[in-house]
């Protein structure tokens, strides 16, 4: 694809929320980034709230990754307006690095026990995607924030699984796929991981019990698969 030049962040955002997802801030790339698709400025897509999520319900196809299948799919068709090469994390192995990505294009870090916490989303937001564009543009400044987990007294998230799956750095897959296909996991499959729902971060963007049941039933089919 030739990749259109003259574009601009707030363009890009407009064509990009018509998905229901959202851009999370950009960077302009070095060697250092290791970027699979040349370019200049790299902008990170994502998703926070219900919009996104309405939006896919609605577009949903049956299949063994609807959501990936769907993300694919919005994400090429806004690449191609835009004139820009698009890039998803699940494309792999090799995986490309969007958490690396991620951390410098907006104030994310390393949550507790693994996955990025933002200060305003707490955990309930995702990436779904990485658009690469040949100029290099003008990017919004970036909201510097601490780390909320270091000022996070009780740490529930590391004293709530049932199971202890959750520990500080580390996340034990196997414990918690066994527990959520027992009998006594339907708590966590249907409501979502019980000790992502007890950080107090980012309460106000709590996905819908619809949404964290279809994530949670994606991980353990995806567990089961391999």
């Amino acid at each position: 694809m030739q990749l259109k030049t003259h574009m601009d962040y707030q363009t890009i955002c407009r064509r990009v929320e018509a998905t229901g997802m959202s851009c999370r801030g950009g960077f302009h790339p070095t060697q250092a980034d290791q970027m699979p698709a040349a370019g200049q400025t790299v902008i990170i897509i994502g998703n926070s709230g219900a919009s996104f999520w309405q939006r896919f319900r609605r577009g949903e196809n049956p299949g063994d990754d609807p959501l990936e299948d769907w993300t694919r799919a919005e994400l090429t068709s806004a690449a191609n307006d835009l004139g820009a090469a698009v890039l998803f994390p699940f494309d792999g192995p090799p995986y490309h690095p969007i958490m690396q990505w991620a951390k410098k294009a907006e104030a994310v870090f390393p949550s507790l026990y693994g996955p990025l916490i933002h200060p305003e989303y707490g955990l309930w937001h995702a990436y779904r995607g990485v658009l690469v564009f040949a100029d290099n543009f003008d990017l919004p400044a970036g909201n510097p924030a601490p780390n909320p987990c270091i000022t996070c007294v009780d740490q529930p998230c590391l004293n709530t699984c049932p199971v202890d799956a959750v520990s500080t750095g580390t996340f034990n897959r196997d414990a918690c796929a066994g527990y959520l296909g027992s009998a006594e996991g339907r708590n966590c499959l249907e409501l979502g991981c019980a000790a992502r729902r007890a950080c107090p971060i980012g309460a106000a963007h709590l996905y819908s019990a619809d949404q964290r049941h279809f994530h949670m039933r994606a991980f353990l089919d995806n567990y089961r698969r391999t």
